[in-house]
């Protein structure tokens, strides 16, 4: 199958909130919510989508000519190309019914390791969600992120220790996802989390956790400070709050401070190579695509999943390549115009 083809197929099976559009931009879903759309006036996900638009590279084909070497290494595992799959919870709500959560993620986790990449998997109020999508990591080498919601702290343990039971090696917490309407007020409960507390979770995990849902210096210093590994620069998409910055607004100030203290990842907005690229010029070390993948799945099932991903490496490839550069340590703020 070609991308044209995956998102021709998506366009028969996702829906009503998702067209499957040529460019995932926010728009077309707008403030639909539930669904894939923003929350409120429904401009933050397109906000993410322009301000990545508006970085510009510049080129450089002065220089030796080599292959351009995309490999990524995170916390003992290698990867193809600095890129995950997002976390994605309540498909059949949000992007159409031919999947449920379970079959999402046991189709996406493999698809993904096959293809050199890793998923972050979704969590939900079905705990079998998570359980399921923690197996289906384990069945791969431990190749994807168990992403829990910020729970009450006897059912993150819970989570935790189903997660490295079934042989998950690191997890994540969507900490952003306390603003999401349908945690609020449940049994278990859910809600925002103070540094000592996240520092307990952390670590009782003992395995590198990532933070999600990070947008300023003074929340990546938190994280630091409560021990996690790493963290995703994240608004979820516009979807748990109106009026916020893009997160290519926000990435290189949270950079400039803990750059080579923790990980840092970024999503909200990526649609190729070249963001890609232009993500880690400004700070980035890996970045996340969450929706593109939910396409790629909907419409191409595994070989959804391969043909995304060969494009994202075809294309940050060249974009590096005319760069002038040849690995991913090289690439640097110098390279933005």
């Amino acid at each position: 199958m070609t991308y044209q083809e995956i998102l021709a197929a998506a366009r028969t099976c996702s829906g009503p909130y998702c067209k499957a559009c040529p460019v995932c931009n926010g728009r077309a879903c707008g403030s639909t919510m539930p669904g894939p759309g923003s929350k409120g006036t429904g401009t933050v996900a397109a906000r993410n989508y322009d301000a990545w638009q508006e970085v510009c590279l510049n080129m450089d084909t002065i220089c030796e000519n080599g292959p351009a070497d995309t490999s990524f290494h995170l916390f003992g595992q290698n990867y193809s190309l600095p890129v995950f799959a997002g976390p994605v919870g309540a498909v059949k709500l949000h992007y159409g019914d031919k999947f449920t959560d379970q079959e999402y993620n046991e189709l996406l986790v493999p698809a993904c390791a096959q293809a050199g990449i890793a998923a972050f998997t979704g969590d939900g109020t079905d705990p079998g969600v998570f359980a399921a999508a923690s197996k289906a990591i384990g069945a791969n080498g431990g190749k994807g992120i168990p992403t829990v919601k910020p729970w009450d702290r006897d059912t993150l343990f819970d989570k935790l220790d189903q997660g490295k039971a079934a042989g998950a090696k690191m997890f994540a917490m969507d900490i952003d996802a306390a603003g999401l309407p349908f945690l609020k007020g449940l049994n278990p409960p859910a809600g925002s989390k103070t540094v000592a507390e996240l520092r307990e979770v952390i670590e009782y995990a003992k395995v590198p956790f990532i933070i999600k849902g990070i947008m300023t210096v003074r929340g990546a210093k938190k994280a630091l400070e409560a021990g996690a590994a790493g963290i995703v620069v994240s608004n979820h998409g516009g979807r748990v709050q109106d009026g916020v910055p893009a997160t290519a607004e926000v990435l290189p100030g949270i950079a400039e401070a803990v750059k080579g203290q923790m990980v840092i990842m970024v999503d909200g907005g990526i649609r190729s190579g070249v963001d890609v690229c232009k993500a880690l010029a400004l700070g980035a070390d890996a970045c996340i695509l969450a929706r593109p993948y939910v396409t790629a799945v909907y419409g191409g099932g595994a070989e959804g999943v391969k043909v995304l991903t060969e494009k994202l490496q075809g294309e940050l490839a060249d974009t590096m390549a005319m760069c002038g550069v040849h690995s991913l340590k090289e690439i640097s703020r110098e390279m933005i115009f």
